[in-house]
């Protein structure tokens, strides 16, 4: 497919962003035309940024969640861009059909994303969930990335059982098997397709990820970029979020915190404004 990300593109230094929510986080990866030209000089250097979104226990009726974007330089760390908010989420939870519920704000913050920081447009998304591992064989990093229209991968920390996968002693022994950073073994179903790879991503970790693709990548390529993401077990971008959404709720706990919804309720919330 045109404009797909192949294994070659990962060579070069490439910007990651990562969105996410209690359960799942999705990230982007790209650089503009600009940044394009100056990282030929720095080709150990990946930029990195991930919203993310935490659900918190408020009275009433409606869930409210913590939404928490970050840029990041890698491999030094280095957090560029954060932007912290509430949102209201009034979508019910369905096992399996959590992208209607969390994908919408994952939308707006990459739209936010691109309005604030234009240089930091991403080429991938990295997501905290899964794609083609997915009891439908569309999960919410299949979901992001159409709706964006973006190259997707799915990055999940537990593993999901479908297609016959289940974590019996057969599986314990394959991930025993995975002796260092960068070792992986394919997760094939009982239909017989590859839906996904479990990769050993950090040499001090014996807890595998689970790599899926989302869309508009191919898997190993998938696979290479989620490695070369991880400085710990969890890829950096995605890692770094996640300490600054705890950070914001410890601060926020005992202060008054603004919330916005999304959709169709916020639409109406705009017409009674005008």
């Amino acid at each position: 497919m045109g404009g797909d990300v192949q294994p070659s593109s990962v060579s070069r230094p490439l910007s990651t962003s990562a969105l996410s929510t209690v359960t799942r986080s999705s990230g982007f990866v790209g650089e503009s035309q600009e940044q394009s030209i100056k990282n030929k000089k720095k080709k150990d250097e990946i930029r990195g940024c991930k919203p993310r979104e935490m659900p918190l226990k408020q009275p009433g009726s409606n869930q409210q969640s913590l939404e928490v974007v970050v840029s990041v330089l890698s491999p030094c760390s280095q957090v560029l861009y954060e932007d912290c908010r509430m949102v209201a989420v009034s979508a019910p939870y369905v096992a399996g059909f959590l992208a209607f519920r969390e994908v919408p704000f994952l939308v707006e913050a990459l739209q936010r994303l691109e309005q604030q920081k234009p240089e930091l447009k991403p080429q991938v998304l990295l997501v905290d969930g899964n794609g083609l591992l997915h009891p439908r064989g569309f999960g919410v990093a299949c979901h992001l990335g159409v709706l964006t229209g973006l190259p997707c991968i799915g990055v999940a920390k537990n593993l999901l059982q479908v297609d016959g996968l289940v974590k019996d002693e057969l599986h314990k022994e394959q991930i025993r098997s995975l002796r260092r950073g960068g070792d992986s073994f394919p997760l094939t179903g009982s239909s017989g397709g590859v839906l996904g790879m479990a990769l050993r991503s950090y040499d001090k970790s014996s807890k595998p990820l689970y790599v899926s693709v989302g869309h508009r990548v191919c898997l190993e390529t998938a696979l290479r970029l989620v490695k070369s993401c991880c400085r710990y077990r969890v890829p950096e971008p995605i890692r770094q979020a996640d300490i600054r959404s705890r950070e914001y709720i410890r601060q926020q706990l005992c202060s008054p915190l603004e919330v916005t919804s999304s959709g169709p309720e916020r639409k109406k919330e705009a017409e009674l404004d005008d």
